[in-house]
């Protein structure tokens, strides 16, 4: 199954958590925050969303930091993905 975002939607498929700190620390499992960066798997048309001209600026393949609690997180083929707007993505890491 594939997922096709409509308006200003993006899918994501989060980056794995590491699980030792830069020190060389191993944090357990209910330690781990969820990591805020993903990749983009899916764009959307953009268009006129709300009223208002949107152009997206994300493409698929890119990595981005998005907003700690946007989005809504769906599992498909047992993986999971996140669906968030393009404005709950706060940047593009190159």
């Amino acid at each position: 199954m594939k997922l096709n975002p409509l308006g200003d939607r993006v899918v994501l498929k989060q980056l794995e958590a590491e699980e030792t700190t830069k020190s060389g620390i191993v944090l357990p499992g209910q330690n781990k925050e969820k990591p805020q960066q993903a990749e983009v798997v899916a764009v959307g048309p953009g268009g006129i969303v709300d009223g208002k001209e949107v152009k997206m600026e994300v493409s698929v393949g890119d990595q981005v930091i998005y907003s700690k609690y946007a989005g809504t997180e769906v599992k498909v083929d047992d993986v999971e993905y996140i669906i968030v707007r393009q404005s709950d993505v706060l940047a593009i890491l190159k």
